[in-house]
């Protein structure tokens, strides 16, 4: 379906400025963004994939990666088309990079009615980039609102600030990701700028009612360094050391043939990470992913895959030492 877009302008010669994310296109007519789902048609912007899903499906909340926010809890998941971004290494290439990949429509009602029968959390906004399917998510974030649900984004950030405001007030969790500190590799590989991508948790950061977690997919030699990862988890310290920190395993995809990222090399990147964030988390390997307590290491949850036990954690809190724990649910 079709419909108006919101944050855009109308200029000269019938060409529109749309300002959902940085790259603030500039659209003659007949033509789309970078996003390639937002139209300009007769000097009129539309959003091309209003309740247009490619992708849905109930999965566990720690699929997205989320650790810290309703644990053990599963979670009705959508997705659609298109992206902000170009990633050379895109994992979900078919539906990010193809806006002509089949879609079915849903509407919000019907998205609250499903995650409402199948006993979800909420609903999560995912798969591909869900901010350029701003005017659809923020519909079914006031919805899902008004039921009791729970409104997660999986997303690269990638978003202006006053959308964003928009947004916050019906936002449960955010997993962001920040493909790394190197504003040439943000550039080259996956066409935006860093900047955006970290104004946007620094804003979300602020806002302690909304759980953010960040994930960063490591590459051999592009994003891998000890300095790097230094600078980066410098960064989220600086906001917040709590804020759950995952490292996540590349494996070649789509345009990009680096070797599989070894797990010695994801131990190294944890180890220096951990010098400045209280948990970090591997992902995309075997191996237990347990949350432990930063001050006295207790185990408050036991993970084996999507397995889930809650060990000594309560209403916020580790029950062994007392220390306040940036879990909730």
């Amino acid at each position: 379906m079709e419909r108006e877009a919101l944050y855009y302008e109308k200029r000269e010669d019938g060409k529109v400025q749309c300002h959902l994310c940085p790259h603030t296109c500039v659209i003659l007519q007949g033509k789309t963004g970078i996003c390639r789902v937002r139209e300009n048609r007769e000097g009129v912007l539309y959003t091309k994939i209003y309740g247009e899903v490619s992708s849905v499906a109930m999965d566990p909340i720690e699929k997205k990666p989320l650790y810290h926010f309703y644990p053990g809890s599963s979670i009705l998941s959508i997705g659609t088309v298109g992206c902000s971004f170009r990633c050379r290494f895109c994992q979900n290439y078919s539906i990010s990079q193809n806006p002509d990949h089949p879609t079915q429509y849903y509407s919000p009602e019907d998205l609250v009615s499903i995650a409402k029968n199948r006993d979800s959390v909420g609903i999560a906004y995912t798969y591909t980039e869900p901010l350029i399917w701003y005017e659809y998510v923020l519909d079914c974030c006031k919805l899902a609102r008004k039921a009791g649900l729970r409104n997660v984004f999986v997303t690269n950030g990638y978003i202006n600030r006053e959308p964003l405001m928009e947004l916050l007030p019906f936002a449960d969790a955010f997993n962001i990701d920040l493909k790394g500190m190197n504003e040439d590799f943000y550039r080259k590989e996956v066409g935006g700028k860093l900047k955006g991508v970290l104004d946007t948790i620094a804003e979300v950061s602020k806002h302690r009612e909304i759980v953010l977690e960040v994930t960063t997919l490591v590459i051999p030699g592009y994003n891998d360094s000890d300095e790097e990862m230094e600078e980066l988890t410098g960064f989220l310290s600086s906001l917040r050391p709590d804020i759950p920190y995952h490292l996540s395993a590349y494996y070649p995809m789509y345009q990009f043939t680096a070797p599989p990222t070894p797990l010695r090399t994801l131990e190294r990147l944890k180890k220096v990470a951990m010098l400045k964030m209280q948990y970090v988390y591997l992902g995309n390997v075997s191996g237990p992913t347990n949350t432990l307590c930063h001050n006295c290491g207790a185990l408050l949850v036991e993970r084996h895959g999507y397995a889930v036990r809650i060990g000594q954690y309560n209403e916020g809190k580790c029950t062994s030492c007392g220390t306040a724990v940036s879990i909730v649910g």
